[in-house]
């Protein structure tokens, strides 16, 4: 048998094999000294044929112990040695049962040791030799057709038997093995998808955990923190209108819808609900709605246009437009100092547009959006246009205005079939 694959567990023998193995490695020194017993106690030979006798049984068993039992293991891969003694053994053991035929006893030895032989043609014709002189020394030459015919069935059947016997016990043995190897392999695999899921579990959990607070980042941004500026900017203006009571009114007024809509907003954002806008109303609605509300807190004109036809978008989609919007308008309220400002909102087939455009002062765009400092407006906007396969592009110069376009494709929302 071939060793364990590597990295597979230890082979265990079965309680079969550790049973035949102590078979074949005593059965030597067992019959050895019961055909010595037997042969020595009723042999009629004087003193010195049973001195030879004697010595020939020493050197047997130091021809057993030096060839097979101090063999290294495995013994199937040192042929050369293992055929080497299997021939020393039969000649010792024919040489005795010449002297002694009780010593086909231990002749007999050769069955099971033939059996360690290889490849297969030789093991055959080390069990095909044994019975050979097995029988020969039990019963002679045959001496007549008969008795030549019951010579050779005998042999025949007993190579055949045990030669054939060992062969399909080797076989079993060796489809056991591929069927333990192959359980060891599955079982390694198993753990090993084990220990994979566990990794892409916590993976997943570290990628949920890190998309989740990027949301709540850009839904701050967007609600809490643009209307904290807001409240800010109205509060400020209606400090510096104390004199004017109608206005301090309005910019008091403006304060408060903005905390009470930042905070309805604020709720949403965490419910993980759709912005209030979109709730009630399609997306250039919401839009022109947004752009109203904050056209009329800051003071500066927005002309709102829609082209294409109309399509009913995918949420996030409808979502990630509107807050692109609500950012670049603020943008433009907190930056551009400008007088006018355009919001287009453009239905192409499979995709759709939405500009942002003013007529501020500009600013230099920086080469790398994600770089610290680019401010997290733009790149929260970035973010939101690219989560759902989009592309932002942002244009300006100093002085002539500043320019915002989200391209996002037009995924239709579940449900519903986009107009052809």
């Amino acid at each position: 048998m071939s060793g364990s694959a590597a990295g597979s567990p230890p082979r265990v023998p079965s309680l079969y094999e550790r049973w035949n193995d102590r078979l074949t490695d005593w059965c030597p020194y067992v019959t050895l000294a019961v055909a010595s017993v037997l042969s020595l106690a009723r042999s009629p030979d004087s003193a010195g044929d049973r001195l030879v006798t004697a010595g020939l049984v020493v050197v047997a068993a130091l021809w057993v112990y030096l060839g097979y039992t101090r063999a290294p293991g495995p013994r199937q891969a040192h042929q050369v040695r293992m055929i080497a003694y299997f021939i020393g053994l039969l000649a010792i053991a024919s040489v005795l049962a010449l002297r002694e035929y009780l010593f086909f006893i231990f002749l007999i030895t050769g069955f099971f040791h033939a059996l360690v032989l290889r490849p297969w043609p030789v093991l055959i014709a080390g069990v095909f030799a044994t019975s050979v002189l097995v029988n020969t020394v039990i019963g002679g030459f045959p001496t007549n057709a008969e008795w030549w015919t019951i010579y050779v069935v005998i042999i025949v059947v007993q190579t055949l038997a045990i030669g054939g016997g060992g062969l399909l016990s080797e076989r079993m043995a060796e489809q056991s093995e591929q069927r333990r190897l192959a359980v060891a392999q599955l079982e390694a695999a198993l753990e090993e998808n084990t220990g994979l899921h566990a990794q892409l579990l916590a993976q997943a959990r570290e990628a949920g955990v890190l998309d989740e607070r990027q949301r709540m980042a850009g839904e701050i941004h967007d609600t809490i923190a643009q209307g904290l500026t807001g409240i800010v900017t109205q509060l400020e203006a209606a400090e510096q209108a104390r004199d004017r009571p109608e206005e301090w009114q309005r910019h008091v007024r403006n304060a408060v819808g903005l905390a009470r809509e930042s905070l309805s907003e604020a709720r949403r954002s965490v419910e993980g609900s759709r912005p209030e806008h979109l709730e009630t109303a399609r997306l250039p609605d919401a839009l022109g709605e947004v752009a109203r509300q904050w056209s009329e807190l800051n003071g500066v004109p927005v002309e709102v246009v829609t082209t294409g036809d109309v399509q009913p978008l995918h949420a996030e989609v409808e979502v990630a437009l509107l807050r692109t919007a609500q950012e670049a308008l603020a943008n433009v309220a907190r930056h551009a100092s400008a007088s006018r400002t355009w919001l287009t909102l453009s239905y192409m087939g499979d995709v759709v547009t939405l500009d942002v455009r003013d007529d501020g002062v500009g600013f230099k765009v920086p080469d790398d959006p994600d770089r610290r400092g680019a401010g997290f407006g733009l790149t929260a906007m970035r973010q939101r246009v690219n989560r759902v396969a989009g592309t932002l592009a942002i244009e300006s110069e100093l002085g002539g205005g500043t320019a915002v376009s989200a391209r996002v494709p037009a995924i239709v929302a579940p449900g519903l079939v986009a107009r052809p």
